[in-house]
């Protein structure tokens, strides 16, 4: 994974979620066809997207909306919430890697960065990989990790081990949901890369399988984590933009040579979800730091969507240019909107807009704006208007705010790693929360309600935008003011 000079990373960087493995290879391996076509037998196209209001799209916006509220109505609790529920204490912090390709392979170096974090177990179907990382282990001093690579569920056995404490998950989507289950069921506290689960009634089992194993199952967001994301939460937590009236978050990535690239990802994968949703796909990125400025699920909440989608053009034409005939691409009919857009709004009123575009020729862009009755903030190019700092309607520099800067960049200003440093900021406050057996700065409520817009804006596109309501996966624990990602400095 490439290291990028700022957050602001470009159009050919890994994003840092795409979980496919490298670059090795020209053709589909097992991995590619294992961990990539469960799909066509698992319910993952529009039919099954198990939320009610998806499938129930294509009957007409009445059915959708009515399928909708009824996914929104949150199911009565049988387990104590994991809202403030700690991390029981560890000394070394055991963990076990499922997914070694672009993005686990990226982030396993920083693991081994972390005093404290040993990785004792690894698991990849690609047996190069695996070695891989058993290199990379062992070079930076630790014992040779325990290896899974006998097919496509050896990662199970991986989750039944005893000395384990945490589980990263860093595989394409269509597994996230099932090897977050076994993480649980097998006593682990489990990180899943993004988005957590494509389903709606897969983000509840997740949230009744956290309540029950007392085990927390996270999205980990490393974009909560971005040095401009925190000092602008500061800020907002400390008044600066005075009452929160609006933010927009985005994944704005032209990633078409990727998606055709034979190598870049190994298979189809994530082009192939283009064949299946017109929603937005991958909202995490800019959904979940705009919702910690808001306090979603800390004294907000987020409460009905409505998207819109363009047409389907970018990768087909794109195809036409630079595709031989014969290649397998020619075969798939694409229907993912080119670009989604989502509004939000939240029980106190505020609007939240996320936007999704990987397939036309654009810069990079998060959005990531905040805006209140005293101000705004505006990134990709980074700039700021609050008054009383900044009058006659001209921006003002954001960097003369580095005062406002976290106390996690303040302690460490240069941080290895790619997108920024956020990389190693996410891991490195994650298992000191472990470590000092703090409460995690997102759950697994969070979890569901970032990832709950891939299918109820795919099911609002097919409604002509009708408003889809999202549920309260805190089951109205969201009323309670609690800290998160703004959490303060431990003091031991």
């Amino acid at each position: 994974m490439n290291e990028a000079p700022s957050q602001n990373h470009g159009p050919h960087e890994n994003d840092g979620h795409e979980e496919g493995p490298g670059r090795e290879g020209t053709r589909p391996s097992r991995r590619s066809v294992l961990w990539t076509a469960g799909a066509a037998g698992a319910g993952l196209g529009i039919g099954g997207l198990g939320a009610g209001s998806a499938a129930a799209a294509d009957a007409g916006p009445g059915a959708a909306a009515a399928a909708a509220g009824e996914a929104a109505a949150a199911p009565k609790g049988r387990h104590k919430t994991m809202i403030g529920v700690p991390f029981e204490r560890r000394r070394t912090v055991r963990i076990g890697i499922i997914g070694l390709g672009n993005r686990g392979m990226g982030m396993l170096p920083l693991y081994l960065a972390i005093p404290g974090v040993r990785v004792v177990a690894v698991c990849d179907p690609v047996k190069d990989k695996a070695a891989k990382a058993v290199q990379l282990v062992t070079a930076a001093g630790q014992p040779a990790p325990a290896v899974y690579t006998k097919g496509d569920h050896d990662f199970e056995n991986l989750c039944e081990r005893g000395d384990l404490d945490f589980v990263y998950i860093a595989t394409p989507w269509d597994w996230h949901f099932e090897m977050a289950k076994a993480t649980l069921l097998g006593g682990k506290h489990a990180g899943v890369e993004c988005p957590v689960s494509m389903r709606m009634d897969q983000l509840w089992e997740l949230v009744d399988l956290s309540e029950r194993t007392r085990r927390h199952c996270m999205q980990v967001e490393n974009c909560c984590y971005g040095r401009n994301e925190m000092r602008v939460l500061r800020m907002a937590h400390a008044g600066r933009f005075g009452q929160l009236l609006h933010a927009a978050g985005a994944y704005n990535h032209d990633l078409r040579q990727l998606m055709f690239d034979p190598t870049y990802y190994e298979g189809p994968w994530r082009r192939l979800w283009h064949t299946r949703l017109r929603g937005d796909l991958y909202p995490t990125h800019g959904f979940g730091p705009i919702a910690n400025y808001m306090d979603i699920n800390r004294g907000d909440r987020v409460v009905r969507i409505s998207s819109f989608g363009t047409p389907a053009l970018g990768l087909a034409e794109y195809r036409e240019e630079h595709m031989p005939p014969g290649d397998p691409s020619w075969k798939e009919s694409y229907i993912e909107s080119d670009r989604t857009f989502s509004l939000v709004q939240t029980a106190k009123g505020r609007v939240l807009r996320l936007e999704h575009d990987v397939s036309t020729p654009h810069p990079y862009s998060r959005i990531n704006s905040l805006g209140g009755t005293k101000g705004v903030f505006e990134d990709y190019p980074e700039r700021i208007y609050i008054e009383p700092d900044q009058s006659n309607d001209e921006w003002g520099d954001f960097s003369k705010y580095a005062e406002w800067d976290h106390w996690l960049w303040k302690e460490h200003s240069n941080p290895p790693g790619g997108h920024g440093g956020m990389d190693y900021i996410m891991l490195f406050r994650l298992m000191q929360c472990f470590q000092l057996g703090l409460v995690p700065d997102f759950d697994v409520y969070d979890a569901a309600t970032w990832s709950a817009p891939v299918p109820l804006s795919h099911a609002s596109i097919k409604a002509k935008g009708e408003p889809q309501d999202i549920p309260d996966f805190t089951r109205g624990l969201w009323r309670k003011p609690r800290q998160g990602v703004d959490s303060p400095k431990p003091t031991e």
